[in-house]
């Protein structure tokens, strides 16, 4: 048998470039290799949106559009709406005795987004426990290997604890996965900020049109000590030459960019030129099947139900080993 891999996203918006390169690229390229699991993880997307969930729902069928836009192909990759699957959050529950609210508290990505999101101690308390039910749904499948970008590996690691500890103490019924973070990690904001985030507002989708990618790269951040062009310019922290790292598969040419942006005589505006080129060599195909793929939402709504009941009936049985594992298979028991 194949091992698998479970990923996913949020719906809160359609997916960004800093997905491309963080976690989508690598799922594409392991999807025949292995047994793919996508989660589109609505009830997570409610512990911060929870005010707004028509919105969430909406986005259900746009992150699955941008999956096939990519190449995720249903043949090989399974959608899964998270919040069908109740065995998720049967084990979110069973979880949360093994994990400790300080333990919670001082994971450094939950504390990273509860000031980034501005909850101070208002933080919802589905959102302080979203890494236990991280963990419920990458052993909800079974999953062996995670792509992630690397501000996730924190959740990762939480979920090798969950599964040891469990494994310890009831059986060894849970599999112990591994993290794959892409060939880049993290992709700046184009503001600079130090990643790339739908709810900040700085980011590319994949969704935009030509324009709209355009008229985002001439407003991105650069060196703001690169008043002239005849000025040496810094190319460390500079979203612009980060784009093109990830991006352009010219790298000489980035190479030859670089050095002459560091000793001068080369302007922010033809950098930005270059790499809305080279951004729309990589997003044109990319829109184009999310149009053909768009213009029968019908059928990407059958491959999701179609692969979240597949996903269901893995849930199930890892849901029914679980209680197995801590006697409270009573009605079996006795059927038995």
């Amino acid at each position: 048998m194949k091992q698998r891999i479970l990923t996913g996203d949020r719906p809160t918006a359609s997916l960004h470039i800093g997905h491309l390169v963080g976690s989508l690229r690598s799922r594409v390229a392991l999807q025949r290799e292995y047994d793919t699991f996508v989660l589109i993880a609505d009830v997570q997307a409610l512990t911060d949106h929870f005010e707004h969930p028509r919105k969430v729902r909406d986005n259900v069928l746009e992150v699955a559009l941008d999956y096939l836009a990519v190449g995720l192909d249903q043949q090989s990759a399974t959608f899964v709406v998270q919040s069908r699957i109740p065995e998720i959050a049967e084990l979110t529950v069973f979880y949360l005795n093994l994990v400790t609210v300080s333990h919670l508290r001082q994971n450094p990505t939950v504390k990273a987004e509860i000031v980034q999101k501005g909850f101070g101690e208002s933080v919802p308390a589905g959102f302080f426990v979203y890494p236990v039910s991280q963990a419920a749904d990458i052993t909800a499948f079974g999953a062996h290997l995670v792509p992630v970008g690397d501000d996730q590996l924190p959740m990762i690691e939480q979920t090798v604890e969950i599964v040891r500890r469990f494994n310890r103490l009831y059986a060894p019924v849970l599999v112990e996965p591994k993290a794959l973070v892409g060939d880049v990690p993290r992709l700046p904001g184009l503001d600079g900020r130090p990643k790339m985030s739908k709810s900040a507002g700085n980011a590319i989708f994949l969704s935009d049109s030509a324009d709209e990618v355009a008229r985002k790269v001439k407003g991105m951040y650069t060196d703001p000590n690169h008043l002239t062009v005849e000025a040496p310019g810094s190319v460390e922290g500079n979203p612009v030459f980060a784009y093109l790292d990830a991006f352009d598969s010219d790298k000489q040419k980035v190479a030859e960019l670089k050095a002459h942006y560091r000793r001068g005589g080369l302007g922010d505006v033809k950098v930005k030129r270059y790499l809305t080129e080279v951004l729309d060599a990589t997003l044109t195909p990319i829109r184009e099947r999310r149009r053909s793929f768009g213009r029968d939402l019908d059928e990407v709504e059958r491959i999701v139900r179609e692969g979240t009941r597949k996903g269901r009936e893995v849930a199930s049985e890892t849901a029914a080993s679980v209680k197995r594992a801590m006697h409270l298979d009573f009605f079996e028991a006795r059927v038995h």
